[in-house]
């Protein structure tokens, strides 16, 4: 599918900012912070503000074509994948993020043992460790 007929397909308005955001997060399939999608969106359309950014980003993430994830101590990042409750794994060293596919069950993954008359719909979970160049280091510093 298009990115254009993506944004169609969510209800959006196809713009340039949305389209270069969009193709920003599929091309890099990683997380990224505003600061690095803007860089890239700039390198394709020259003036983009960073509030600009920020709406844009704003209007994917609610519209389910991208996705922000904010763990502690770390700047919101934005994914293209979206949808499939998947979560993350974040380096207590250098902040390195990789996904982790639900681990068990149907969507939301977790059961909690109290839902104070929630429907859930998701699960957010964030795995910390150390990733393998963190952990050689600190191997070797022993």
């Amino acid at each position: 599918m298009s990115t254009e007929d993506a944004l169609r397909s969510h209800g959006l308005r196809v713009t340039r900012p949305r389209m270069a955001v969009l193709d920003v997060l599929h091309e890099n399939r990683g997380h990224l912070d505003v600061d690095e999608i803007a860089a890239q969106v700039r390198m394709r359309l020259d003036s983009v503000s960073t509030q600009a950014m920020y709406d844009v980003l704003g209007a994917l993430s609610r519209a389910g074509l991208a996705r922000r994830i904010e763990p502690a101590g770390s700047p919101a990042r934005f994914e293209a994948r979206a949808g499939d409750n998947h979560h993350h794994i974040v380096c207590r060293g250098c902040g390195a993020i990789a996904d982790v596919d639900c681990a068990v069950g149907q969507a939301p993954c977790l059961e909690p043992a109290q839902d104070a008359g929630f429907e859930i719909d998701e699960a957010e979970v964030t795995f910390w460790g150390l990733c393998l160049d963190c952990k050689a280091k600190r191997d070797s510093e022993d």
